[in-house]
């Protein structure tokens, strides 16, 4: 396989657009003290990006019914009660990423 210039620029042009408003919002946000309450509101962020990824991935739209993606489901639980006993994102997505791997596997 060869790389052009073209490619490769391309492909830099890519990672320098998909990094930039990552990291820029972070470099600004530290240096400035936020108000209690807007870093309260932020805290609720994750929680519900979480939730809408969780809920999206195990219920089905078959035509005009839902369903529920029991596979997924069964994965969902031992990583929920992983997360709320460990609070720890590393252990919880390595759980998630081994259940669902088992899932995959058995089923």
């Amino acid at each position: 396989m060869s790389l052009n210039l073209s490619i490769l620029l391309i492909i830099l042009g890519g990672a320098i657009v998909t990094i930039i408003p990552r990291v820029i919002p972070f470099i600004v946000i530290r240096n400035i003290g936020l108000p209690k309450i807007v870093v309260k509101w932020l805290s609720y962020i994750p929680i519900c990006i979480f939730t809408a990824l969780i809920v999206d991935s195990f219920i089905i739209q078959d035509h005009s019914l839902l369903s529920i993606d029991w596979r997924v489901l069964t994965a969902i639980v031992p990583t929920l009660i992983i997360a709320l006993r460990t609070k720890s994102l590393s252990i919880t997505v390595i759980v998630g990423i081994v259940s669902m791997a088992i899932v995959r596997f058995l089923f």
